[in-house]
C-alpha cells in the first residue's frame, strides 16, 4: 500500500538522522496507531525497530569495507556516541563493531536490507512535453543496483545530500536521478543509478563523485505528481506509451531521467518531479 512506501521511503533517506514515529507517520498520511499496526503486519516489525535494522546493517556494511573510524561509522548512521551505538550494535547482532571491522566480512551477521513495496500499475499516460536536448554535463554519486535493490536508491541519496550546494559549477533549480545502462553490457539484472546535479563543466569533479556526460537527443517528459515513493508506477507508464507509440527507445548508456525541481520537498516525498525517456 502507499502509506507504507512512503513509510519505507521516509526511513531509507533518512537513515543517518533522529526520527520518531510521529515523523514517519506524518509522511505515510496514517496516524500513529494506524502505521504502527499495518507497517508490522506488512513489513513484519515495527517501525523504530525496523529503522534501527537499517541504520545498523548500513554501519555493518561501512565497517567490513573498512572503515577507519567507528566513531564516524557511529554519526554516519545517526548515534551521537561510541557507547550509545556499540551497545545497539551488539543488541543488533550479538558482536562488536571492533570485531565485525576486523574480520571484514558480513558472513553470520542477521543483516536487514531495504524494503520496496511492488509499484502499483498506472494507466498510461500520454507525455507532458518533448525537449530537443542539447549535451548535459552532470556530477553525481553513481552505484549499482539490482532490480530488486530500487529501495537503496533512497539511502544513496542521503549519501549524495552532502555534496548539494558545493558542487564547483553546478547549474542551480533542480537535481536529478540519473539511470544509466551498467558497464557490462551484458547485464540483464541490474543498473546504474546517480543522484546528480547538471553542471556547467566537468572540471574539478569531487574524488567519490562520478562526472557524467549526457549527448543530444530528443526527451519524453512524463509528469509523476505523487509521492516519490510511487514513481515506479509513473516509470512504468512511460513504458507503456513507448512500447505502443510507434517511437523508439534511444540507444547509449542514458535510461532515464528524473528531474526534482524546487517544489520538490526532499524531506517528505511530496512536490512531484518529471520522468525524462530518451526517444529516437
Amino acid at each position: 500500500m502507499q502509506a507504507i512506501s512512503r513509510a519505507l521511503w521516509y526511513i531509507e533517506s533518512h537513515v543517518g538522522e533522529p526520527f520518531t514515529l510521529d515523523d514517519v507517520a506524518g509522511v505515510a498520511g496514517l496516524s500513529r496507531f494506524h502505521l504502527a499496526r499495518t507497517f508490522a503486519a506488512i513489513v513484519g516489525q515495527p517501525v523504530l525497530a525496523y529503522a534501527r535494522a537499517r541504520r545498523l546493517s548500513e554501519a555493518a556494511r561501512l565497517l567490513v569495507s573498512g572503515a577507519p573510524d567507528i566513531m564516524q561509522v557511529a554519526l554516519a548512521v545517526g548515534y551521537g556516541s561510541h557507547e550509545a551505538f556499540t551497545r545497539a550494535f551488539r543488541d543488533q547482532f550479538g558482536t562488536t563493531p571492533e570485531d565485525v571491522r576486523a574480520r571484514r566480512s558480513l558472513a553470520s551477521l542477521p543483516i536487514t536490507e531495504p524494503l520496496r513495496m511492488p509499484d502499483q500499475p498506472a494507466a498510461i499516460v500520454a507525455p507532458d512535453r518533448f525537449v530537443a536536448g542539447k549535451t548535459m554535463l552532470f556530477i553525481g554519486l553513481r552505484r549499482y543496483f539490482r532490480f530488486d535493490e530500487r529501495a537503496g536508491i533512497a539511502s544513496l541519496w542521503h549519501d549524495f545530500g552532502p555534496h548539494l550546494g558545493s558542487i564547483a559549477h553546478t547549474v542551480p533549480g533542480a537535481a536529478f536521478g540519473l539511470c544509466l545502462a551498467p558497464a557490462d553490457p551484458n547485464d540483464e539484472v541490474g543498473f546504474d543509478y546517480a543522484p546528480a546535479v547538471e553542471v556547467s563543466s566537468l572540471d574539478d569533479c569531487p574524488k567519490g563523485l562520478s562526472a557524467i556526460r549526457i549527448p543530444p537527443r530528443e526527451w519524453a517528459v512524463f509528469l509523476h505528481a505523487g509521492h516519490v515513493s510511487s514513481l515506479g508506477a509513473t516509470c512504468g507508464a512511460a513504458g507503456d506509451w513507448l512500447a505502443q507509440s510507434g517511437r523508439k527507445p534511444a540507444g547509449g548508456a542514458m535510461q532515464m531521467i528524473e528531474r526534482y525541481g524546487a517544489e520538490f520537498d526532499p524531506n517528505t516525498g511530496l512536490g512531484g518531479c518529471e520522468v525524462w525517456i530518451p526517444v529516437a
